[in-house]
């Protein structure tokens, strides 16, 4: 059988993690209104996916070990069935169920979903940094299709994760909470058996790493994994739960237009990822992002949620819409940081080493999703939405102080001399 080209390649991994994250998306909705449905509070909701975050934490660190020894053909098989198999767990989950068993059983499916959610992320974004040709005699060149590949990579992902909140709303309102997971599981199976036509030892290192190499020992990969850790738990504190409990109770909105609003926000969000590398050339910089571009996107999104805070707090103009707006503004300049995340955590690493870095930035940005969603189940509580506004300004914050000491990747130094 002729081998797969590395453009081939990419498309296989890229339309496995596409169709992993609608699933992943749909079922975050799912959970969220149906356990709403049920009456349960914004704080029983969050603990509903700490062994999501949690086991993603677990995830991230020894699933890139994991990808180094055996390939990442493996740790994309075994991330896939493991969603396919979650999935399946909850469709005996019924309304008559005692509370206590609804939450064990659900938070049991959902440590498996993020065990799988992380091992399928960590295996797509690593195997990029494999399959990207090699320009050894233009080496500028081949940072700037990194940077291309990884944006549209992310952002379309994240678009397909808003179609995922639109679609498990729409589920939910159409065939009910059981049957839109087993739709969901026999979709995601079609998915799986394209990635058998992968080579079996893409990403594996030919010296087999030892476990003390899981934490990395650059300072780069450090330092923005932290940066990455505060990024997210900003976006979750009020994302996850909050948003959409407040959209839906305070505002009054109907399940399937929460998701649908939720959806198109995060698919906007994705296109705006997946053009950062054309917009950066439209503003005149043809060079790939550096620590500067980091710290600049991290200082203005710390803005826009105290803005919001404070809009709210003062009850200036009609709340919907300084949330439907406010929500806008943050999901464009989140997608700058995010999407030059994505691409830096590559350009401090080689593809030798790409899964155990990206393994372990992968965990920093697991524990932060961890924090924001129980900050935003507790806060929601204590103090609506204007807390959990509040508490993102402060995460941004420090996120945008941490990137103040990240170094020049040595990839972009190679590039400008």
């Amino acid at each position: 059988m002729r081998a797969l080209s590395p453009l081939q390649q990419y498309g296989i991994i890229t339309a496995n993690n596409w169709a992993f994250t609608v699933t992943d998306g749909a079922l975050r909705m799912l959970v969220v209104f149906h356990f709403l449905q049920l009456g349960y509070t914004t704080l029983e909701i969050a603990f509903l996916f700490i062994f999501y975050e949690f086991f993603g934490i677990l995830t991230n660190l020894y699933g890139g070990w994991l990808g180094a020894r055996f390939g990442l053909k493996l740790t994309l098989w075994i991330g896939t069935l493991l969603q396919i198999g979650a999935l399946l767990l909850l469709v005996p989950v019924a309304d008559t169920w005692p509370k206590g068993l609804s939450v064990v059983w659900v938070m049991v499916a959902q440590a498996i979903s993020g065990i799988a959610k992380d091992l399928e992320k960590m295996s797509a974004k690593s195997a990029i940094r494999v399959v990207v040709p090699e320009t050894p005699d233009d080496h500028a060149r081949g940072e700037q299709q990194l940077f291309r590949w990884v944006a549209i990579l992310t952002g379309a992902k994240n678009g397909l994760k808003g179609l995922g909140f639109f679609v498990g709303g729409l589920l939910l309102y159409a065939v009910g909470f059981n049957k839109a997971v087993i739709v969901m599981a026999a979709w995601l199976a079609l998915a799986f058996l394209v990635t058998l036509l992968l080579p079996r030892d893409i990403g594996r290192m030919k010296t087999k790493p030892a476990f003390k190499a899981l934490f990395s020992k650059s300072e780069g990969i450090n330092v923005l994994s932290l940066a990455r850790f505060f990024l997210f738990g900003a976006r979750d504190v009020w994302f996850v739960v909050a948003l959409p409990v407040f959209l839906q109770t305070t505002l009054g909105w109907r399940f399937w237009e929460v998701g649908g609003f939720m959806g198109l926000w995060v698919i906007g969000y994705g296109i705006v990822q997946g053009s950062v590398p054309s917009l950066r050339r439209a503003w005149g910089q043809t060079s790939p992002p550096g620590p500067s571009a980091v710290q600049f996107w991290a200082a203005l999104l710390t803005v826009i949620p105290a803005l919001m805070a404070i809009t709210l707090w003062r009850e200036v103009g009609n709340p919907a819409l300084t949330v439907v707006v406010g929500l806008a503004v943050f999901g464009v300049v989140f997608a700058m940081n995010s999407s030059i995340h994505s691409y830096m955590v590559l350009a401090y690493t080689d593809a030798e080493s790409v899964s155990l870095n990206v393994g372990f930035y992968y965990m920093a940005n697991a524990a932060g999703r961890l924090l924001g969603t129980l900050l935003s189940g507790w806060l929601f509580l204590q103090g609506g939405l204007q807390a959990c506004l509040w508490c993102s300004t402060l995460l941004v914050g420090l996120a945008a102080l941490v990137s103040l000491r990240l170094p020049s990747p040595r990839s972009l130094q190679t590039a400008a001399s």
